[in-house]
């Protein structure tokens, strides 16, 4: 029996509807949740990114403004910008779009966000509590995966979750998310030895490498759920993810999309920060 396929459209239209009440309750206290996007270099992917980021914004009710640094973008002038947006308090988030052009160093330049705005989630103190299990933002990619685990009622206590790629932004926090929950947690990499015989094992299977359909029907363990994180684009400019959809569906339980699948959950899960981030001003 093909496996249920996972709707992250639908579900990330529920994360909206959601919001809905609490930005409500904020509009009645003066505030309307603002989100500034920081956008260096002309890469398209991410001129991309931003404009749905801000459509989201739009039809949430949020108020969204794009800072946009021409190439070759200067690392101060970005750390300069931000520092003035840390202070602005129309905006209660605020994110850069990765990967950043050239030889700036991310890193620094997402230090400079105020951890109380840092609505992607990157901030060294977000992740730090993330870590130590204390409330935090939480990276949209990871929330949104597990919030699509949950939505199809997969069991994850006890269960054994194989992450497929160890980046800040997907892989690791994700594997502290199924932590959280009682899951007993493996993360792969390109170093890992027959990577088939450990995803074979898993209950639950993230694949977040940014390879092309690296992981096939042979890879998987029947019933499996199956989150794809991936998003590559082939020389045809066809977008396909880390799965091979057509033959993993046959053998896993649940599987996501792509497109459809976790990109809308990290777009919604961003509004959420931003959300939060605004209710938080209120103390």
């Amino acid at each position: 029996m093909p496996a249920k396929i996972i709707d992250g459209k639908a579900v990330a239209e529920s994360v909206r509807a959601a919001l809905q009440t609490r930005v409500a309750a904020l509009a009645a206290r003066g505030i309307r949740p603002g989100l500034a996007a920081i956008l260096a270099g002309a890469d398209p992917a991410s001129r991309l990114y931003v404009r749905n980021k801000v459509r989201a914004c739009g039809e949430a009710g949020l108020h969204s403004e794009v800072h946009e640094f021409p190439e070759p973008a200067c690392e101060n002038a970005l750390r300069e910008r931000i520092a003035k947006l840390n202070g602005d308090r129309r905006i209660h988030g605020i994110l850069v779009q990765l990967p950043l052009p050239g030889k700036l160093d991310a890193s620094r330049v997402l230090a400079a966000i105020a951890p109380a705005k840092d609505a992607d989630g990157f901030h060294a103190e977000s992740l730090g509590a993330l870590v130590q299990g204390r409330p935090g933002f939480v990276p949209g990619t990871p929330a949104g995966v597990m919030a699509l685990i949950e939505h199809a009622g997969v069991p994850i206590a006890g269960r054994h979750a194989v992450i497929v790629g160890r980046s800040t932004i997907a892989g690791k926090p994700a594997a502290l998310l199924l932590l959280q929950r009682d899951a007993t947690v493996t993360i792969c990499h390109s170093k890992t030895p027959d990577l088939a015989a450990v995803t074979r094992q898993a209950d639950i299977l993230v694949a977040a490498a940014g390879r092309a359909k690296l992981i096939t029907a042979g890879m998987v363990k029947p019933g499996a759920c199956v989150i794809d994180v991936g998003i590559n684009r082939g020389a045809d400019g066809k977008l396909a993810g880390d799965v091979d959809f057509d033959s993993v569906q046959d053998v896993a339980g649940w599987i996501t999309p792509v497109p459809g699948g976790v990109g809308p959950m990290t777009v919604a899960m961003l509004l959420v920060n931003t959300v939060k981030a605004a209710e938080q001003t209120l103390g």
